[in-house]
């Protein structure tokens, strides 16, 4: 179901009895489990109490591999593993392992690339680093970048609703690398593959997964940087992906892990995926999240006291979509989220701390 709103925020009488939804979690991370999901079901072929490094357990890390790669229409060349830490691991450990031989680019436009652009800044301190800030519902400048330099940027901004409409700004005959946070987008968005030398996300998003694991997808180009570039800084054995003579370590991309998973997740990332596959495949994901997106739109473009955070309709998100209202304040918006929690109409529907007061819905 879709959440439904009163006609006026401010009037009580028209919010008496509203429809509720069929199911109230709209949380955008961890976002809700596929339609008819049971866990009885779902986890039926869990290998419990087996070792991840036992044919069955790679047999599952190597099926889940072989559905994402069908799925998401991943070239051949490229390589799938899952990796430690959720998407901030898998971003972190490829911006401390690539970054360093070119300058650095990293375009953001909401908090969590914001975080990237700290660590860049903080952390690795990059020496040649372009900060390219937009605000809270805008894009900044894409076509002002370097593409001598590395870019990092989000495909769709989890807290602002913005997403890029294409990846068409982004020349194929590029020198630079791009590392791109789809934590919010894979599955529910067209990926230009040829565009991509580093892709990010994790299983809490599109596919409504468990957290805590994060999914890598590398092209050759990113292969070539981990082989050629050596770095002094100090490298995390959850972040290394090669080995002791500086090789990529291909078993990672092979059904090895760096570190011991959660069995069940995996169990729950390959339902999900299946159901994924039923649905059509990423043309049937991103068919079904349009249909909820218009669904929340025609209702937008009815009331005038509500409005997409995204300023340009071509960059507002399909799927973490960000809703202002505009006569209420920040502390009348919490109130009407928590509203709507007691009532079980929609749980976790409150903005992020460091954006504008609204409503943050999945669709």
């Amino acid at each position: 179901g879709i959440l439904r709103i009163s006609q006026s925020p401010r009037d009580a009488s028209d919010m008496a009895a509203p429809p509720k939804p069929n199911c109230p979690n709209f949380s955008s991370g961890p976002c809700a489990k596929r339609p008819g999901f049971s866990p009885a079901t779902a986890y039926a072929g869990t290998p419990f109490g087996r070792s991840h490094r036992a044919a069955i357990g790679i047999g599952k890390i190597r099926e889940s591999m072989e559905l994402t790669r069908e799925i998401l229409k991943i070239p051949k060349d490229y390589l799938v593993a899952m990796v430690p830490a959720s998407d901030t691991g898998a971003v972190e450990m490829m911006m401390w392992q690539l970054l360093g031989p070119r300058g650095v680019t990293v375009a953001h436009w909401e908090s969590f690339g914001s975080g990237w652009m700290q660590d860049a800044e903080k952390q690795l301190k990059l020496p040649k680093l372009r900060n390219l800030k937009g605000a809270f519902g805008e894009l900044p400048d894409l076509k002002s970048i370097d593409f001598k330099d590395d870019l990092i940027f989000t495909f769709n901004g989890t807290t602002s609703g913005v997403r890029v409409p294409d990846l068409d700004w982004i020349p194929d005959d590029r020198e630079g690398l791009t590392i791109c946070d789809a934590t919010s987008a894979a599955f529910a968005m067209d990926i230009d593959w040829k565009k991509i030398d580093v892709l990010t996300y994790s299983w809490q998003k599109c596919l409504g997964g468990e957290g805590a694991h994060g999914m890598l997808v590398i092209s050759p180009r990113a292969v070539q940087r981990l082989e050629s570039f050596k770095t002094d800084r100090p490298m995390p054995k959850i972040f290394r992906l090669t080995n002791g003579k500086g090789k990529l370590d291909k078993a990672i991309f092979n059904g090895s892990v760096i570190n011991t998973p959660s069995m069940v997740c995996f169990e729950d990332y390959i339902d999900a995926l299946k159901w994924a596959k039923s649905c059509g495949g990423l043309a049937g994901l991103i068919t079904r999240s349009m249909r909820n997106f218009n669904v929340v739109k025609k209702f937008v473009d009815a009331k005038p006291w509500m409005e997409f955070l995204a300023k340009d309709p071509a960059t507002i998100s399909n799927t973490s979509v960000c809703l202002v209202i505009k006569d209420l304040t920040k502390a009348e918006v919490k109130t009407m989220t928590d509203l709507l929690d007691r009532n079980a109409v929609a749980y976790d529907i409150g903005s992020h701390p460091e954006g504008p007061p609204g409503l943050p819905l999945w669709c």
